[in-house]
Formats: structure tokens, C-alpha cells, sequence
């Protein structure tokens, strides 16, 4: 009797596993379809959305479940490919105007941040990551920093993901999430430049910098 038993859990096991691989597959898929408009962009979606009576949040240009359940719906109502993303076809049936080149480098710089996010940051708290992508963004902004997503992770021996090459491992959901919000303004560093590790930090010079918060295992400094 046990070793029926047995048999079939192990059966259930590996009839199950395709289907697991293929939610992670399906999981990533969606993910990297995720919403990379400017806030204003997505207050001119939320006011539009509230208009239709899709909508019945705030019109604060932060692209979250409601706003994408509201577009989900009306790109169903209206034939369109209801991923919750607003693209130029879903933005034309709603009758607003997108930048073509603007949303294309939203999306790809939505897209970079978010591996960083994960290669640095997985395991940390949700507030942790969006800390991390927030002092990418404080870096772009500073002078002492390039101006863009790009040079700032890519600036030599800034990140070690890039280093030890984990910055090329597909990002999830949270990741994404947290990069977005950063974008959309949330940073919990409230303006820091640096992170470490207190317990893994081999650089003398980083504990030198004026520690402001420290979330998770990270220390956030300027």
C-alpha cells in the first residue's frame, strides 16, 4: 500500500513539474510587459480611465493594480490585447499621445533598473529594493555620477552584479515592481548615493560615507 502511494505522489511530482516551469516561463513573460510610462503619461491614462468610468482611484500617476485593472478592462471592452500595458495602440484608442521614442526608453530603462534591482537586491525587503533602484536613480541626477541608467550601472566597478555578472539573470516581478516605484518618486534613502553591505564590505572608503538608513542588510549612505 505504501509503495502505491508513493508511486503516485511521485507521479503527481513530475506531471507537475512542466507545469511549474511553465508558470515561471509565463511569469517572466508578463514581466518584462510591465507599465514604463512618465507620471504624467499615467495621470493622462488614469484621468482618461475615470472619464470612461473605468477608473475610480486617484489620478497620481502611479501605475498601480487599480490603473492596471482599469486598462485591462477597457482593452477588453475595446478588442484590443488586454496585457494591462498602455502601448501607442491602446493610447490611441484612448485618445492620448505618446512619445513613440520616450516610451521606448522608459521601457528599456524600466528594464535595466529591474535587473540591477534583482541581481542586488533579491532576498532584501520590498522596501530594500526599491532603495537600491532609487540610488541608481539619485546617481543619474547627481553630477558626480553619469546621466544615464546605463553609464550609471555600467560605470566601471560601480555595482558588482555587473562585476560578477549576475546582472544578467531575468528580473521578476518584484524586481520590476520595485524598480517602478522608484521611477514613480519612492525613495526610501531619501537621496543617498551608496550602498553596502556592512558584512561582506571590503572598502575602507565606503564606511568613511555618512550613513543615513539601513534597510535589510543594506546601509544606505551619502
Amino acid at each position: 500500500m505504501k509503495k502505491i502511494i508513493f508511486f503516485s505522489l511521485a507521479l503527481i511530482f513530475i506531471l507537475a513539474a512542466p507545469l511549474g516551469v511553465y508558470l515561471a516561463v509565463n511569469d517572466v513573460s508578463t514581466a518584462q510587459q510591465t507599465q514604463a510610462l512618465t507620471v504624467n503619461e499615467n495621470k493622462a491614462v488614469q484621468q482618461k480611465l475615470k472619464e470612461l468610468g473605468y477608473y475610480s482611484g486617484s489620478v497620481d500617476g502611479v501605475y498601480g493594480q487599480g490603473t492596471r485593472n482599469a486598462v485591462i478592462a477597457f482593452q477588453k471592452a475595446n478588442g484590443l490585447t488586454a496585457d494591462g500595458v498602455v502601448g501607442q495602440n491602446t493610447a490611441r484608442a484612448l485618445g492620448i499621445s505618446l512619445n513613440t521614442q520616450q516610451v521606448a526608453q522608459s521601457s528599456s530603462d524600466l528594464y535595466l533598473l529591474a535587473k540591477t534591482v534583482y541581481a542586488e537586491a533579491r532576498g532584501e525587503p520590498y522596501e530594500g529594493q526599491v532603495a537600491v533602484a532609487a540610488v541608481i536613480l539619485n546617481r543619474v541626477e547627481s553630477p558626480d555620477f553619469p546621466n544615464t541608467i546605463a553609464e550609471v550601472v555600467y560605470q566601471p566597478w560601480a555595482f558588482t552584479a555587473v562585476h560578477d555578472g549576475q546582472i544578467n539573470l531575468e528580473p521578476n516581478e518584484t524586481a520590476y515592481s520595485a524598480a517602478r516605484d522608484a521611477m514613480n518618486g519612492w525613495d526610501p534613502t531619501y537621496g543617498c548615493l551608496y550602498y553596502y553591505n556592512a558584512s561582506t564590505a571590503t572598502s575602507k572608503w565606503i564606511f568613511s560615507r555618512t550613513t543615513v538608513v539601513t534597510i535589510g542588510k543594506h546601509v544606505f549612505a551619502i
